[in-house]
């Protein structure tokens, strides 16, 4: 079993279908949050678990599979390139855009992910430009407790 932590504050995924319009005011917009530890074998956990709350929040199928190959880019360069124990991910819905937050615990000093030239053509270093690909919008900020925090926006449509 995988040690994994919701953040407080943070709606689950199970709340999600009750978050939304109440009442005549917005509530909460729907979110989840996870921590898992920084190793390789978690990027797939971390693709399972988006996978099903996107399918819980009714995505369709272009949504899951994009967010899903944004978030094991994200998680992968976490993992790969900080020095980081767990590594966190977040999504939220903003109206017709999710936006995913991956954050490491690595030095806060450390140099923001780019892309690099020439990466289309390299084995490794694809990772930021497929991001960028599927994107409205990405970019980096510095973690709340350090580290780094990536995050991209793609468009968020539901099945019909």
């Amino acid at each position: 079993m995988t040690n994994i932590a919701h953040s407080c504050g943070v709606a689950s995924s199970y709340n999600a279908p009750l978050l939304g319009r109440c009442g005549g005011f917005v509530a909460e917009r729907p979110q989840d949050a996870f921590h898992l530890p920084a190793r390789r074998t978690s990027v797939a956990e971390a693709r399972r678990r988006v996978r099903a709350l996107l399918h819980e929040w009714g995505a369709d199928q272009q949504v899951r599979d994009d967010v899903e190959l944004v978030v094991s880019e994200l998680f992968t360069n976490a993992v790969r390139h900080s020095d980081s124990e767990r590594v966190g991910c977040e999504l939220t819905l903003f109206g017709t855009y999710v936006r995913i937050t991956v954050t490491d615990e690595g030095a806060s000093g450390a140099a923001a992910p780019h892309v690099q030239p020439r990466s289309v053509d390299k084995e490794c270093g694809r990772g930021l430009f497929l991001v960028g690909a599927l994107s409205e919008s990405w970019g980096t900020r510095p973690g709340d407790a350090g580290g780094q925090a990536v995050w991209a926006e793609l468009p968020y449509t539901a099945t019909h």
